[in-house]
Order: structure tokens, then sequence, then C-alpha cells
């Protein structure tokens, strides 16, 4: 058995690049599959959201009034020991750090972070998958001037024991602890933190348990979602205050299929978009890394920063590389 392995080229904010390299025939996720994890893609292959109606924009989103950061951050790294009772949740978290983001910037064990409060993205991580193996995407969000956080969960994960598919109805929950754990009065990263500007995403397992969190399990401190080759578990409406959603998926996924994808997409009431890649599967590759990885950033500025120019841009960027089209009711 190999592991799959994703290798994401990391480039600066408003640069480009991006290498992928996948191996193993089989597996579920963005990277770090086995084939163990092929007993669980008819789970979620046959994910289609049936139940979910779609709707118009209804309530859409406005954002806090402000601008995103121009100059891109150096990254700092940290590794949290988290825990929700029995379940531990190792916890990933990328932030901007102190002093002049550096030419091939590479992230910093436990660098002194930079002055300010930023915004919060919680990242969940695809079916036997890590957090780090998203580190190049996730580095360049924390460029942009966002701390992000990644749970490593303890049923889905690479590595576990008792691998559990169904556990992803678990962790909408636990990502809402590790977000309460992070804001914590005194905790090791709240004052870096701004409280009232909050986000989720995730990949594939990650990307329903990001959907879970605007749903089934809403946590209405979220402003955004990134929901990258994700689904809806339960099929339930969408529910509380209006949130801005971006969607990114391959329209050759067979994993998680697109129908499913954007079955969910077109059940959102509030402001959304959808980066559909033409030939893109279930991860992300080398041709697409660009348009995915820009799209989100300049996403995530508008909806958490309220930066009128980064939204401006979000369909420049979702047109880079001509590898995808893009649905935008933002």
């Amino acid at each position: 058995m190999r592991r799959r392995t994703l290798l994401l080229g990391l480039a600066g904010v408003a640069g480009a690049g991006g290498l992928a390299a996948c191996t193993a025939e089989t597996g579920v996720g963005m990277a770090g599959a086995t084939s163990a994890s092929a007993s669980a893609a008819p789970i979620l292959a046959s994910t289609t959201a049936s139940s979910l109606a779609p709707r118009d924009v209804t309530a859409p989103y406005t954002p806090p009034s402000g601008t995103a950061p121009a100059t891109p951050y150096p990254v700092g790294r940290k590794v949290l020991q988290l825990s929700r009772g029995d379940r531990a949740l190792p916890t990933t978290v990328w932030y901007p750090a102190a002093g002049t983001a550096p030419a091939t910037p590479a992230p910093t064990a436990d660098a002194p972070a930079a002055s300010g409060r930023f915004p919060l993205v919680l990242f969940s991580h695809g079916l036997t998958s890590q957090p780090g193996d998203y580190e190049a995407m996730l580095a360049r969000w924390a460029q942009a001037g966002f701390v992000v956080a990644g749970p490593t969960y303890p049923k889905t994960s690479y590595g576990v024991a008792d691998l559990d598919p169904l556990d992803i109805v678990n962790q909408p929950a636990d990502a809402s602890h590790v977000i309460d754990a992070l804001l914590a009065q005194g905790g090791p990263t709240s004052a870096i933190i701004d409280p009232g500007r909050l986000a989720a995403a995730g990949h594939s397992a990650g990307g329903i348990t990001t959907a879970g969190l605007f749903s089934a399990r809403r946590d209405e401190r979220l402003k955004a979602a990134v929901v990258l080759a994700g689904t809806d578990f339960q099929g339930t409406p969408f529910t509380g205050p209006a949130a801005a959603m971006l969607f990114v998926h391959g329209r050759k996924d067979e994993t998680v299929t697109y129908r499913a994808g954007h079955a969910v997409f077109a059940a959102v009431p509030w402001s959304r978009a959808m980066l559909s890649i033409t030939e893109g599967g279930h991860v992300t590759e080398s041709a697409d890394f660009e348009a995915t990885t820009g799209t989100s950033a300049e996403f995530l500025r508008w909806a958490l920063y309220g930066d009128a120019a980064a939204k401006a841009r979000i369909p420049e960027a979702a047109a880079s590389g001509g590898v995808a089209t893009f649905e935008n009711q933002l």
C-alpha cells in the first residue's frame, strides 16, 4: 500500500505556481490517502444531496467594511494539542508572522506572530489526510492575512487504527470546539484572532464537515465557507444568518460527484459562487492550483475583510490558466 501524496508548490500571495504529484491508484482525499480509504468512496460518491431543493439567493451576505493587507506576511506554524472529551484534536495553526515575507516563503515553526488581529479560517482535511497535506494552499491564505487552523480528526485522518468514515457526522462539533479553544481568553492564539471574522473551509470529507457547519450543525459565528470537492452528508437545509460560500469542484470527480457538489451550491440561499474545474478530478493538480488558491484567497479577503477590490478580482483569479468556469452570485 502506498500513501497517496499531493505536493503543492508554495508561491507568494500574488505569485503563480504549484506542483502536484499523486501516487497510488485508489484513495479519497486531497492528499494523504491510502488504498484503505477505497471502502469509503461509495459513501461519498453516493451522496447526491437530493433532499436539498435549489434556492434563489434570498439573503445576500454583507461583509464588514474594510481592506485586506496589501503586503504578504511571512508565515508561522505551530501545533496545539487540543481535544474534545476523549476525542484528540491536535491542531496545526498557520498564521501571519512578524517581519518581511521572503521571496521563497516557507512556514517557520513557532515564529513570532505579526501584530494585530486577523480573521480565522478553520480548515477540515479529507478522509485519510492530515492538515499538513494542504500546507501550500493554507500557507498562501496565512500570507494574505489569515490565521488558518487545521485539526486532525480522530477517526478519519491518515494512519488512524480505527478508520470510520461515518464519524464525519461528529466533525462539525469538533470544528466548533476547536474554534472555542482558539478564541478562549488567554489561549495561545486568542490575541491574534478577531472573533468577529470567522470562516470554515475543507476538502472532501472536510468539505462535508464544512457544509455541516452551515446546515445540520450550524455555527452562527461563521461568516464564510470554502467547500472543496464536498457535498452535504445529511441533506439538511442551510440555516442561520446570511454567509458567503465558495464551492470548488472538479467536473470529473468520481469520489464526490460534481452533481453532488453542485446540488449543495444551488441550495445555498446566501451569496454564493462555484469554481468548476473543467478537467478536474477529486484532488487539486498543478494546472488548477493557482485558480483554486487565488480564487479562494480573494474570496476570503472580501468575505472577512470586506475588501471590495478583492471581490472585483475574484473572476480574474477564477480565470487563471483557463482551467475552470465560474458561477458568480456573490
